[in-house]
């Protein structure tokens, strides 16, 4: 065990982290004064989910095979390039290459997603929610630090508005790779890797997994289909300021990771079940509110509802998946966890700038509304099986 990784994780997440906020702050904005037409407007946004979903798997097999640290690293200096190519996109006008930055943005993002099992991993089972918890909650300071930093820089540098922006999230993810350098690898005893591990096949079998795999992708789709919306349908169409849209994605941002420094205390409180339910129900709750109205405080609201759902969801859903594998198995099982949940995220974001463009904010709402009845329903099947007593088969680091 190594519970010193955690605050070394909790500080890299709280920097890196920001990437997401920036990008989903002036994506939409930049790209509706880049793109050929105004359906692709968000397209900068949904690559730098797809490159999340792509580069899953490359990430887990990665550090499974050099460690953790290794991979930690070079995904902030990548990263860091790739800021530096988005700043260079907006100064020379060029759509495509802005795109292209955002993706490898979203590879980054792959990594920073490994946080939370690396931290689960650190310290003893009793004790993984709340270090997961204590690892999202770095993201309280992203969500500050990325959007203001963005706004600040925005005329920084004579080569074009938000070139700055751009240009200082790369200092910030330069910083994030030298805090990584301090994290330590967590070894697995000889005996137990040397034990084959399951299937794949066999291990998705468990019916415990498959509700793990529902609850992640249901908060990350259904969290990127409505918030890649927002930006537009607030500040483009709704003829809300930037500093009102701002601060609505600074507030969904915060309410994504506010909570994470208590859930893993309400999970041992109330049960997992209940952290579950209480997710799909705020969400449902996005919903509503977005569909009361345009003014500010249905925007706010949604959004923060959205982020705390979110939040109990996908806290939830990774503290249930850490139960089901054995330590041998875990790279695999990680990888294809978080390769289901951030494709369904990237063809959430994908088509949230086509179902806005053609339908708009009314109908993003309707749409998402199916995806958290399934994640419902999959929820009461959890309750169920725990009602019965059924074992999950797992094994603990």
């Amino acid at each position: 065990m190594k519970p010193a990784n955690i605050p070394v994780l909790m500080l890299a997440q709280s920097l890196a982290m920001a990437t997401a906020p920036v990008v989903i702050l002036l994506g939409g904005i930049i790209g509706t004064e880049l793109a050929p037409t105004p359906a692709l407007a968000t397209l900068p946004v949904s690559t730098m989910i797809v490159g999340t979903a792509v580069a899953t798997v490359p990430a887990a097999l990665l550090m499974g095979r050099f460690g953790r640290r290794v991979g930690f690293v070079s995904a902030a200096l990548v990263a860091m390039c790739a800021a530096l190519m988005a700043a260079f996109s907006i100064a020379s006008h060029n759509f495509w290459l802005l795109v292209l930055a955002t993706f490898f943005l979203g590879t980054k993002l792959a990594f920073i997603q490994q946080y939370r099992f690396a931290a689960a991993e650190s310290v003893t089972p009793e004790n993984a929610s709340k270090a997961i918890g204590w690892v999202l909650a770095g993201g309280i300071v992203a969500a500050y630090l990325g959007p203001a930093v963005a706004k600040a820089t925005s005329d920084w540098l004579p080569y074009g508005l938000y070139t700055g922006s751009f240009v200082a999230l790369a200092v910030i993810l330069l910083l994030a790779s030298v805090v990584l350098c301090f994290y330590r690898n967590v070894q697995v005893s000889t005996a137990v890797v040397e034990e084959p591990g399951r299937s794949l096949v066999d291990i998705f079998r468990q019916p415990v997994v498959l509700v793990a795999l529902c609850s992640g992708v249901t908060a990350y789709a259904v969290m990127s289909f409505i918030m890649t919306a927002t930006p537009l349908s607030m500040h483009l169409i709704d003829q809300h300021s930037m500093s009102d849209t701002t601060w609505v994605i600074q507030s969904h941002v915060l309410a994504m990771f506010i909570p994470s420094l208590f859930t893993g205390y309400l999970i041992a409180w109330v049960g997992l079940h209940r952290i579950l339910l209480m997710g799909v129900l705020l969400n449902m709750g996005t919903v509503a509110f977005a569909l009361s109205g345009h003014d500010l405080h249905s925007y706010w609201w949604a959004l923060v509802l959205l982020g705390v759902g979110w939040n109990f969801l996908f806290l939830g859903a990774t503290m249930l998946l850490t139960q089901t594998y054995l330590p041998q198995e875990r790279f695999k099982v990680q990888a294809m966890n978080d390769f289901g949940i951030f494709t369904f995220q990237a063809i959430g974001s994908l088509g949230s700038g086509i179902v806005m463009h053609h339908f708009g904010w009314a109908a993003i709402q309707w749409v998402s509304l199916p995806f958290l009845i399934l994640s419902l329903f999959a929820v009461l099947y959890f309750y169920r099986i725990q009602q019965k007593g059924a074992v999950i088969a797992s094994a603990h680091i």
